[in-house]
């Protein structure tokens, strides 16, 4: 059975490796970027490319996007030459980014009337894992439509979920980066006040590191605030912005989250400080600086 034509969008770090794992399992790729450079790599390993996302999406089974905002997917969506125009019926859109929910339910809810797919399927794990078909992929949709694409989806990621009506996935992104976010900003500051109270940091991580306190993110954050190596590739920026998403989902849904607030302020306040190329657990030296 022959595999699918995939229309991808976005070649960053993760999208870019995706894309390589793809033609490497012999996926026939067609690609777009405003990174030419990143197009032409794509290209040479035997993609194809055009110039708009109606041609892309008319020449495509499959349109995948790893795209950063939200605002970027509906442009690349609904803009005079996107994607609606030339999505054919029977077709999926798949959004690796992380997305706000409401934003994936209306764009899904345009492409059905279309006769086209469209699952939310934001990731886990690192461009490094992308590259090895290894990611992990919280996916939703309906379950038709799901297990369409599931054999590609199962050439990409080690661990495919399937989470329910499509949204779910995006939802769970958001959740699970105010859980690590959150984390990594207490975490940070409790080693920037011990260090302030003249308490040693690494004895700090030594008792820490021995309760129900300990994790991943513990040590990410020790090994920047400990040993300055800074090993968690996820950015200030990409925190902030996700931390405002959950704070949108979480307003739609007619609540409220105190805790986000604060973990988003810290997150704005050190990207405003011109952090936010930096990864999250240097927020650590934000808060060393930060005084009444």
């Amino acid at each position: 059975m022959s595999k699918p034509t995939i229309g991808f969008i976005g070649l960053g770090l993760m999208g870019g490796n995706m894309v390589e794992n793809l033609q490497n399992k012999g996926y026939q790729l067609i690609v777009m970027d405003l990174n030419k450079e990143a197009v032409t790599k794509c290209v040479e390993r035997g993609a194809q490319t055009v110039s708009t996302g109606k041609e892309l999406a008319a020449a495509s089974d499959i349109v995948m996007l790893c795209l950063t905002t939200s605002d970027i997917v509906e442009k690349v969506v609904y803009s005079d030459e996107g994607l609606l125009g030339g999505l054919k019926e029977g077709s999926v859109l798949i959004d690796f980014g992380t997305s706000i929910p409401a934003s994936t339910k209306k764009i899904g809810k345009d492409l059905a009337a279309k006769g086209v797919g469209m699952i939310d399927a934001p990731l886990g794990r690192t461009p490094a894992h992308a590259k090895d078909g290894l990611l992990n992929i919280m996916a939703a949709g309906d379950l038709e439509t799901f297990n369409k694409v599931k054999p590609v989806l199962d050439d990409q990621g080690e661990n495919v979920f399937h989470l329910g009506e499509l949204g779910a996935g995006h939802t769970t992104k958001l959740i699970n980066n105010f859980m690590g976010m959150t984390t990594v900003c207490a975490m940070s500051q409790a080693f920037a006040v011990a260090d302030r109270a003249g308490v040693n940091r690494q004895q700090l991580f030594d008792i820490m590191s021995t309760g129900p306190s300990n994790s991943p993110f513990m040590h990410f954050c020790k090994n920047y605030a400990v040993d300055g190596v800074s090993d968690l590739g996820f950015s200030i920026a990409n925190a902030n912005k996700d931390l405002g998403y959950f704070l949108q989902m979480v307003e739609d849904l007619g609540t409220v989250s105190k805790i986000a607030e604060g973990s988003s302020a810290n997150l704005q306040a050190a990207f405003d400080a011109g952090m936010g190329q930096g990864n999250v657990p240097e927020i650590f030296d934000y808060f060393k600086s930060l005084v009444k």
